[in-house]
């Protein structure tokens, strides 16, 4: 499977990512198939920040390249992915995450309600 994903450069403390289409069973920082982009996390300036180029973007995503996360928002935002459906996805997700929160919450709490009832 070929995912879009952030491949990491820059110095310590100045992190520089780059936007790659790379082998999923690659490692983070391994040889890609194509560079569509960077990232400067550190930039101020918003047009500034992020560097795509969108007509490769949506031929990967065409042909079944899958966005990592991270990917997945900033193509989202620049409506080059159905962002519809990308907000249903991550409700769902916030939603799962808070039901495991809110289990682990009682489960901590049982044994203090256990150690009062004695």
């Amino acid at each position: 499977m070929v995912r879009i994903r952030m491949k990491r450069t820059g110095r310590t403390n100045a992190p520089f990512y780059r936007i790659q289409v790379i082998d999923k069973r690659a490692r983070r920082d391994g040889a890609p198939i194509e560079q569509l982009g960077w990232y400067n996390p550190l930039e101020k300036d918003a047009a500034k920040q992020i560097n795509l180029n969108e007509e490769r973007c949506k031929y990967w995503i065409g042909v079944g390249a899958q966005p990592s996360d991270t990917v997945k928002d900033m193509l989202a935002k620049r409506n080059l992915i159905n962002k519809e459906a990308y907000e249903k996805i991550r409700a769902r997700q916030r939603k799962v995450v808070e039901d495991q929160k809110a289990a682990a919450a009682a489960a901590a709490a049982a044994p203090a309600e256990a150690k009062k009832a004695e």
